[in-house]
């Protein structure tokens, strides 16, 4: 496994986006991003997101830590 880079909640939601989620809400200080057929992500709008929440976002989007490098570039 790719080891994560340090990531904003705004560069997580904007590599998702390039992946098909779409931005549906804000609730609080979470981005709510939904994608037909995968389900919905619950992001944080914070300047750092940890390491664990990071690693669940991509398991629940449905793809590898390496495709999540390579979208944020």
């Amino acid at each position: 496994m790719a080891k994560l880079p340090v990531v904003s909640g705004k560069d997580a939601a904007r590599a998702f986006e390039k992946i098909g989620f779409v931005h549906r809400s804000t609730v609080g200080s979470h981005m709510i991003y939904k994608r037909p057929g995968v389900g919905t992500l619950s992001i944080p709008n914070h300047k750092e997101l940890d390491l664990g929440l990071l690693k669940r976002l991509i398991s629940d989007a449905g793809v590898t830590s390496e495709k999540f490098i390579e979208l944020l570039g």
